[in-house]
């Protein structure tokens, strides 16, 4: 069975230290468009943890970045560790309460143990057997683990391939997932590497 942990403010405070130092490497690349200088220009955020993470201010901003030379302004978010793309909920939770959901078929015993709506983590375990398998970073992470992940037991299977505590486990499966957190930093992979 699963145990489903809570996270709490470390948790969290490591994996925005992580994405600030992603954020450095890209804006040491500069502008991709016309090369000018990134300055930052971040959004603000409201999302939700369930009972799995406790939310702090490390949670409160996506880090983003701007061109600063006149006719550009083009945006770049780098990757991330603590968001997946634009969901609501933080990522970590997206993991966790999927790999709830996995080995509780009950609508209440998934409400009760991740705090997120039986519905909602429905649409992600779809997410995660359905478009997920079809992205580089589950060709990554498929290449990394032994054994192969199995599709029926997706983000589970993930979670169980790695090494270490939970929350170490949960760190490197969100280092693994940053890449296809954006869309506007391509071949985010490279600046995810050791930052996790």
């Amino acid at each position: 069975m699963f145990d489903p942990i809570e996270l709490g403010g470390e948790f969290f405070d490591l994996l925005r230290i992580a994405d600030e130092e992603i954020l450095e490497k890209v804006r040491a690349m500069g502008c991709l468009w016309c090369g000018g200088p990134l300055y930052r220009g971040d959004y603000p955020r409201k999302p939700r943890g369930g009972v799995i993470a406790t939310l702090t201010d490390a949670l409160d901003r996506r880090f983003s970045l701007c061109c600063g030379r006149d006719g550009c302004r083009k945006r770049a978010t780098p990757p991330s560790l603590r968001f997946l793309g634009r969901r609501v909920y933080v990522a970590a939770v997206v993991i966790i309460a999927s790999a709830v959901a996995i080995h509780n078929a009950l609508a209440s015993e998934i409400k009760r143990k991740s705090g997120v709506p039986s519905r909602t983590v429905r649409r992600w375990i779809d997410w995660w057997r359905g478009s997920f398998i079809k992205t580089s970073a589950f060709v990554a992470i498929c290449a990394r683990l032994v054994p192969q992940p199995t599709r029926a037991e997706m983000p589970d299977s993930i979670l169980n391939g790695f090494q270490g505590s939970m929350s170490s486990r949960i760190e490197k499966f969100l280092a693994m997932l940053a890449p296809i957190t954006t869309r506007s930093v391509p071949d985010g992979s490279r600046f995810v590497k050791g930052a996790a």
